[in-house]
């Protein structure tokens, strides 16, 4: 064998090689059901702090305000009771969207996509990592309840810099613990989801409270 023919064959293995594995650990998910009954002592994203101040506090369901679960649940995924997991309209939008736009910058990601993403993943935009996303979260809801789900993600969801979890958002900006949220506190922290570092410097402006109004009007 000559060669040249030796070092295409090389190549071709290494390539077949980093194809197997980007698959297998795209397919690979990670065991949920402890999340039945256990809260997760970290999540990726507080990981990715690197030894920066966390503020976290685990509440039960039961201890978050109605005004916040109803309040989240309208802002970010509106049929988070109907679902299992993907909204499928949302996604063939988001992937018209991103067809369009020749890059991936839109997700439709659903309340246990984002948990998901949250507990195992990073923010970080790419198909692959949309495709473990999706993977994770029928596996967390094949496991879990809605109202599991529900309390996993209030828990776990970024509302700035080193500051996790709803109990750790109310006393950050209002404090008051997250069972005595308001309408209009709810409504503010269902709004600075998407981007909740920016949010937490710049915590008014047109748009914001636009949104704000329109989310407690939905509660």
């Amino acid at each position: 064998m000559d060669t040249k023919r030796i070092a295409v064959l090389a190549l071709a293995s290494l390539v077949w090689l980093g194809w197997f594995y980007t698959l297998s650990q795209t397919i690979a998910t990670p065991p949920v059901t402890a999340l039945r009954w256990i809260p997760p002592r970290s999540t990726a994203f507080m990981d990715r702090e690197r030894g920066g101040a966390v503020s976290w506090d685990w509440v039960p369901y039961d201890r978050i305000s109605p005004n916040l679960k109803r309040a989240v649940v309208e802002a970010e995924d509106g049929d988070f009771f109907e679902h299992q997991g993907v909204d499928i309209d949302a996604a063939r939008r988001a992937a018209l969207h991103n067809w369009r736009k020749r890059k991936f910058s839109r997700g439709a990601s659903t309340i246990t996509m984002q948990l998901a993403r949250n507990l195992y993943l990073s923010p970080t935009k790419s198909p692959w990592r949309k495709v473990r996303e999706v993977l994770i979260a029928l596996k967390l809801e094949r496991e879990l309840s809605k109202e599991r789900i529900l309390e996993l993600y209030l828990n776990v969801a970024e509302w700035g810099r080193g500051v996790y979890g709803a109990e750790a958002a109310a006393r950050h900006y209002f404090r008051k613990d997250a069972k005595d949220l308001g309408a209009r506190e709810s409504a503010f922290l269902a709004a600075i989801l998407p981007r909740p570092r920016f949010y937490d410097k710049h915590r008014s402006g047109p748009y914001l409270n636009r949104r704000i109004s329109k989310i407690e009007g939905m509660i």
